[in-house]
Protein backbone atom coordinates (compact mmCIF):
# COMPACT_ATOMS: atom_id res chain seq x y z
CA UNK A 1 0.00 0.00 0.00
CA UNK A 2 2.31 2.68 -1.29
CA UNK A 3 -0.34 5.07 -2.63
CA UNK A 4 -3.06 6.53 -0.39
CA UNK A 5 -5.90 8.78 -1.50
CA UNK A 6 -7.35 11.13 1.11
CA UNK A 7 -10.36 13.18 -0.03
CA UNK A 8 -10.38 16.30 2.17
CA UNK A 9 -13.57 18.02 3.23
CA UNK A 10 -14.29 20.23 6.22
CA UNK A 11 -16.00 18.31 9.00
CA UNK A 12 -15.57 17.89 12.72
CA UNK A 13 -13.03 15.05 12.59
CA UNK A 14 -11.06 15.59 9.39
CA UNK A 15 -7.98 15.73 11.64
CA UNK A 16 -8.64 12.13 12.71
CA UNK A 17 -8.84 11.09 9.05
CA UNK A 18 -5.51 12.77 8.30
CA UNK A 19 -3.94 11.28 11.44
CA UNK A 20 -5.05 7.80 10.37
CA UNK A 21 -3.71 8.26 6.85
CA UNK A 22 -0.36 9.35 8.23
CA UNK A 23 -0.21 6.41 10.64
CA UNK A 24 -0.66 4.02 7.72
CA UNK A 25 1.76 5.94 5.50
CA UNK A 26 4.45 5.97 8.19
CA UNK A 27 4.00 2.26 8.84
CA UNK A 28 4.13 1.26 5.18
CA UNK A 29 6.25 4.01 3.63
CA UNK A 30 3.34 5.35 1.57
CA UNK A 31 2.69 8.49 -0.43
CA UNK A 32 -0.47 10.37 0.63
CA UNK A 33 -2.33 12.35 -2.03
CA UNK A 34 -5.04 14.78 -1.00
CA UNK A 35 -7.81 16.32 -3.06
CA UNK A 36 -10.75 18.63 -2.33
CA UNK A 37 -14.04 16.77 -1.93
CA UNK A 38 -17.59 18.08 -2.18
CA UNK A 39 -21.03 16.71 -2.96
CA UNK A 40 -21.72 15.74 -6.57
CA UNK A 41 -22.72 18.75 -8.63
CA UNK A 42 -25.16 17.94 -11.46
CA UNK A 43 -24.29 19.08 -14.98
CA UNK A 44 -27.87 20.17 -15.54
CA UNK A 45 -30.02 21.47 -12.72
CA UNK A 46 -33.71 20.64 -13.08
CA UNK A 47 -36.50 22.75 -11.61
CA UNK A 48 -37.21 20.08 -9.00
CA UNK A 49 -33.92 19.94 -7.12
CA UNK A 50 -33.79 16.99 -4.69
CA UNK A 51 -33.75 17.82 -1.01
CA UNK A 52 -30.18 17.84 0.32
CA UNK A 53 -28.52 19.03 -2.89
CA UNK A 54 -26.37 22.11 -2.48
CA UNK A 55 -25.61 24.04 -5.65
CA UNK A 56 -22.36 25.99 -5.30
CA UNK A 57 -21.26 28.84 -7.52
CA UNK A 58 -17.69 29.00 -8.84
CA UNK A 59 -16.44 31.26 -6.05
CA UNK A 60 -17.88 28.97 -3.37
CA UNK A 61 -16.23 26.00 -5.02
CA UNK A 62 -12.88 27.78 -5.18
CA UNK A 63 -13.18 28.74 -1.51
CA UNK A 64 -13.84 25.14 -0.54
CA UNK A 65 -10.84 23.95 -2.54
CA UNK A 66 -8.56 26.50 -0.91
CA UNK A 67 -9.79 25.62 2.59
CA UNK A 68 -9.36 21.87 1.98
CA UNK A 69 -5.90 22.39 0.52
CA UNK A 70 -4.90 24.54 3.49
CA UNK A 71 -6.16 21.89 5.96
CA UNK A 72 -4.14 19.19 4.21
CA UNK A 73 -0.93 21.15 3.72
CA UNK A 74 -0.89 22.66 7.21
CA UNK A 75 -1.41 19.23 8.74
CA UNK A 76 1.39 17.66 6.71
CA UNK A 77 3.71 20.58 7.45
CA UNK A 78 2.98 20.32 11.19
CA UNK A 79 3.92 16.64 11.05
CA UNK A 80 7.08 17.27 8.98
CA UNK A 81 5.83 15.12 6.10
CA UNK A 82 7.89 15.92 2.99
CA UNK A 83 6.97 15.86 -0.68
CA UNK A 84 7.58 12.65 -2.62
CA UNK A 85 10.88 13.72 -4.17
CA UNK A 86 12.30 14.38 -0.71
CA UNK A 87 11.34 11.00 0.82
CA UNK A 88 11.35 8.19 -1.77
CA UNK A 89 11.28 5.44 0.87
CA UNK A 90 9.21 6.96 3.67
CA UNK A 91 5.91 8.73 4.19
CA UNK A 92 5.39 11.64 1.81
CA UNK A 93 2.55 13.79 0.49
CA UNK A 94 1.23 15.89 -2.36
CA UNK A 95 -1.94 17.80 -3.30
CA UNK A 96 -3.98 17.00 -6.39
CA UNK A 97 -5.44 19.75 -8.54
CA UNK A 98 -7.26 22.99 -7.91
CA UNK A 99 -10.85 21.88 -8.39
CA UNK A 100 -13.61 20.45 -6.24
CA UNK A 101 -14.22 16.75 -6.90
CA UNK A 102 -17.58 15.10 -6.26
CA UNK A 103 -18.38 11.83 -4.54
CA UNK A 104 -18.74 9.86 -7.78
CA UNK A 105 -15.25 10.93 -8.87
CA UNK A 106 -13.77 9.18 -5.83
CA UNK A 107 -15.21 5.90 -7.07
CA UNK A 108 -13.43 6.12 -10.43
CA UNK A 109 -10.20 7.91 -9.51
CA UNK A 110 -9.74 5.69 -6.47
CA UNK A 111 -9.07 2.72 -8.75
CA UNK A 112 -5.45 3.73 -9.22
CA UNK A 113 -4.68 3.90 -5.48
CA UNK A 114 -3.87 1.14 -2.99
CA UNK A 115 -6.11 2.58 -0.27
CA UNK A 116 -8.78 5.28 0.09
CA UNK A 117 -9.05 6.89 3.54
CA UNK A 118 -12.45 8.31 4.53
CA UNK A 119 -14.30 9.40 7.65
CA UNK A 120 -17.11 7.34 9.18
CA UNK A 121 -20.34 8.58 7.57
CA UNK A 122 -22.58 10.95 9.48
CA UNK A 123 -26.24 10.15 10.00
CA UNK A 124 -27.48 13.22 8.14
CA UNK A 125 -26.56 15.12 5.00
CA UNK A 126 -23.44 16.65 6.55
CA UNK A 127 -19.99 15.29 5.68
CA UNK A 128 -18.57 12.73 5.87
CA UNK A 129 -21.27 11.37 3.53
CA UNK A 130 -22.32 7.77 3.07
CA UNK A 131 -22.41 8.54 -0.67
CA UNK A 132 -18.64 9.10 -0.67
CA UNK A 133 -17.87 5.83 1.07
CA UNK A 134 -20.27 3.79 -1.06
CA UNK A 135 -18.88 5.31 -4.27
CA UNK A 136 -15.40 4.23 -3.18
CA UNK A 137 -16.57 0.74 -2.17
CA UNK A 138 -18.82 -0.08 -5.12
CA UNK A 139 -16.97 1.71 -7.92
CA UNK A 140 -13.35 1.87 -6.81
CA UNK A 141 -12.41 -1.79 -6.61
CA UNK A 142 -9.92 -0.87 -3.88
CA UNK A 143 -10.03 -1.11 -0.10
CA UNK A 144 -11.35 1.73 2.02
CA UNK A 145 -10.10 2.65 5.48
CA UNK A 146 -13.03 4.11 7.40
CA UNK A 147 -11.87 6.33 10.27
CA UNK A 148 -13.97 7.07 13.39
CA UNK A 149 -14.29 10.53 14.96
CA UNK A 150 -11.71 9.85 17.66
CA UNK A 151 -8.10 9.95 16.52
CA UNK A 152 -6.59 6.44 16.66
CA UNK A 153 -3.40 5.97 18.66
CA UNK A 154 -2.20 3.19 16.35
CA UNK A 155 -3.38 1.25 13.33
CA UNK A 156 -2.38 -2.29 12.51
CA UNK A 157 -0.69 -3.53 15.68
CA UNK A 158 -3.57 -5.85 16.67
CA UNK A 159 -6.05 -6.66 13.90
CA UNK A 160 -9.35 -8.53 13.96
CA UNK A 161 -10.67 -10.08 10.73
CA UNK A 162 -14.45 -10.56 10.87
CA UNK A 163 -14.50 -13.79 8.88
CA UNK A 164 -17.79 -15.02 7.45
CA UNK A 165 -16.47 -17.02 4.52
CA UNK A 166 -17.76 -14.52 1.93
CA UNK A 167 -16.16 -13.43 -1.31
CA UNK A 168 -16.15 -9.81 -0.13
CA UNK A 169 -14.28 -10.66 3.06
CA UNK A 170 -11.80 -12.86 1.19
CA UNK A 171 -11.13 -9.96 -1.18
CA UNK A 172 -10.65 -7.56 1.73
CA UNK A 173 -8.14 -9.91 3.35
CA UNK A 174 -6.19 -10.21 0.11
CA UNK A 175 -6.11 -6.45 -0.46
CA UNK A 176 -5.12 -5.89 3.17
CA UNK A 177 -2.12 -8.24 3.17
CA UNK A 178 0.50 -5.44 3.42
CA UNK A 179 -1.14 -4.30 6.68
CA UNK A 180 -1.71 -7.85 7.99
CA UNK A 181 1.90 -8.81 7.33
CA UNK A 182 3.19 -6.06 9.65
CA UNK A 183 0.76 -6.72 12.51
CA UNK A 184 1.95 -8.07 15.83
CA UNK A 185 -1.25 -10.09 16.22
CA UNK A 186 -4.11 -10.99 13.84
CA UNK A 187 -7.27 -12.64 15.17
CA UNK A 188 -9.57 -14.35 12.66
CA UNK A 189 -12.93 -13.97 14.39
CA UNK A 190 -15.90 -16.17 13.51
CA UNK A 191 -19.37 -15.96 15.04
CA UNK A 192 -21.49 -19.04 15.56
CA UNK A 193 -24.46 -18.99 13.18
CA UNK A 194 -23.20 -16.06 11.09
CA UNK A 195 -21.63 -16.45 7.68
CA UNK A 196 -21.79 -18.40 4.45
CA UNK A 197 -20.68 -21.87 3.45
CA UNK A 198 -16.93 -21.89 3.06
CA UNK A 199 -13.57 -22.30 4.77
CA UNK A 200 -13.45 -21.89 8.52
CA UNK A 201 -11.63 -19.18 10.40
CA UNK A 202 -9.02 -21.73 11.44
CA UNK A 203 -8.37 -22.54 7.78
CA UNK A 204 -7.90 -18.88 6.95
CA UNK A 205 -5.57 -18.39 9.92
CA UNK A 206 -3.46 -21.35 8.78
CA UNK A 207 -3.02 -19.91 5.27
CA UNK A 208 -2.24 -16.49 6.66
CA UNK A 209 0.49 -17.98 8.84
CA UNK A 210 1.98 -19.61 5.74
CA UNK A 211 2.21 -16.08 4.34
CA UNK A 212 4.11 -14.92 7.40
CA UNK A 213 1.13 -13.34 9.19
CA UNK A 214 0.93 -13.86 12.97
CA UNK A 215 -2.62 -15.16 12.77
CA UNK A 216 -4.81 -17.14 15.16
CA UNK A 217 -8.46 -18.19 15.07
CA UNK A 218 -11.12 -17.33 17.62
CA UNK A 219 -14.79 -18.35 17.67
CA UNK A 220 -17.49 -16.56 19.65
CA UNK A 221 -21.24 -16.92 20.12
CA UNK A 222 -23.76 -14.32 19.13
CA UNK A 223 -25.99 -14.97 22.15
CA UNK A 224 -28.58 -12.16 22.00
CA UNK A 225 -26.39 -9.82 19.97
CA UNK A 226 -26.71 -8.88 16.32
CA UNK A 227 -23.67 -9.76 14.15
CA UNK A 228 -22.66 -6.10 13.95
CA UNK A 229 -22.86 -5.66 17.70
CA UNK A 230 -20.94 -8.88 18.31
CA UNK A 231 -18.16 -7.97 15.89
CA UNK A 232 -17.57 -4.58 17.50
CA UNK A 233 -17.83 -5.89 21.07
CA UNK A 234 -15.50 -8.84 20.46
CA UNK A 235 -13.05 -6.68 18.54
CA UNK A 236 -12.91 -4.30 21.49
CA UNK A 237 -12.35 -7.23 23.85
CA UNK A 238 -9.22 -8.14 21.86
CA UNK A 239 -8.01 -4.52 22.20
CA UNK A 240 -7.68 -4.37 18.44
CA UNK A 241 -6.80 -1.12 16.67
CA UNK A 242 -8.09 -2.22 13.24
CA UNK A 243 -11.06 -4.26 12.03
CA UNK A 244 -10.97 -5.97 8.63
CA UNK A 245 -14.36 -6.78 7.12
CA UNK A 246 -15.98 -7.34 3.75
CA UNK A 247 -18.57 -4.65 3.04
CA UNK A 248 -22.20 -5.49 2.31
CA UNK A 249 -21.82 -9.25 2.15
CA UNK A 250 -25.61 -9.36 1.93
CA UNK A 251 -27.37 -6.95 -0.42
CA UNK A 252 -27.25 -3.26 0.39
CA UNK A 253 -31.02 -2.97 -0.17
CA UNK A 254 -31.69 -5.74 2.33
CA UNK A 255 -29.42 -4.05 4.87
CA UNK A 256 -31.21 -0.73 4.35
CA UNK A 257 -34.54 -2.42 5.12
CA UNK A 258 -33.64 -5.01 7.73
CA UNK A 259 -30.24 -3.88 8.97
CA UNK A 260 -27.01 -5.84 8.78
CA UNK A 261 -23.48 -6.11 10.11
CA UNK A 262 -22.03 -3.57 7.67
CA UNK A 263 -24.77 -1.02 8.34
CA UNK A 264 -24.26 -1.34 12.09
CA UNK A 265 -20.49 -0.97 11.79
CA UNK A 266 -20.80 2.07 9.52
CA UNK A 267 -22.87 3.76 12.22
CA UNK A 268 -21.12 2.63 15.40
CA UNK A 269 -17.48 1.69 14.82
CA UNK A 270 -15.10 3.44 17.21
CA UNK A 271 -11.96 2.04 15.59
CA UNK A 272 -10.66 2.17 11.99
CA UNK A 273 -12.24 -0.40 9.68
CA UNK A 274 -10.63 -1.74 6.50
CA UNK A 275 -13.34 -2.70 4.02
CA UNK A 276 -13.76 -3.77 0.40
CA UNK A 277 -16.69 -5.00 -1.63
Amino acid sequence: MKTLLVPVEQHSFIRSVLDAALLVATRLGSHVEGLALGPDIPDVVAFDVPVGWTILNEKEQRDLVEKSKRIFEEFMLSCDVPGRSEAPDGASCSWLGDQLFGDSYIGSFGRVFDLIVLGRPSRGDEPPRLATLEAALFEGGRPVLMVPPRTPAAIGETIVIAWNGSTETARTVALGMPVLAKAGRVIVLTLEGWGTEGPSGAELALRLRRNGVRAEAAARRLNTRSPGEAILEDTAAFHADLLVKGAYTQSRLRQMIFGGATSHILSHAELPVLMAH
